[in-house]
């Protein structure tokens, strides 16, 4: 480790942009939170990208558009397979079940 350290040409802020991904400030319900932390848990993924991976599969569902893409295979991680992924849609699709039961206790399954 060096005694002195050069920040001159620093500059302030995050060090690398996440590409393809924006951050937002967002009100959710604690079920909703607690339920995608069960997951994240439970996959050993952060409760973040499970919500975020949740409202990808059902929101291009029900644009009519398939979850395993290939113009969207660069925005999940490297390293999971795809037997992986498809695993994980089932789980997330239970979750996603399990989120509108406690939302909407009065609704049909």
């Amino acid at each position: 480790m060096k005694d002195e350290y050069d920040f001159s040409q620093g500059k302030r802020g995050a060090l690398a942009p996440a590409k393809g991904k924006t951050r937002i400030t967002i009100m959710l319900d604690d079920a909703v939170i607690e339920a995608a932390r069960n997951v994240a848990e439970n996959e050993g993924f952060g409760y973040q990208t499970v919500i975020n991976n949740t409202l990808r599969q059902v929101l291009l569902e029900d644009a009519g558009k398939p979850a395993d893409d290939p113009a969207l295979s660069g925005q999940f991680k490297q390293g999971i397979t795809a037997a992986d992924l498809k695993s994980l849609e089932k789980k997330l699709s239970a979750a996603v079940g399990e989120i509108r039961r406690v939302l909407e206790p009065d609704a049909k399954p």
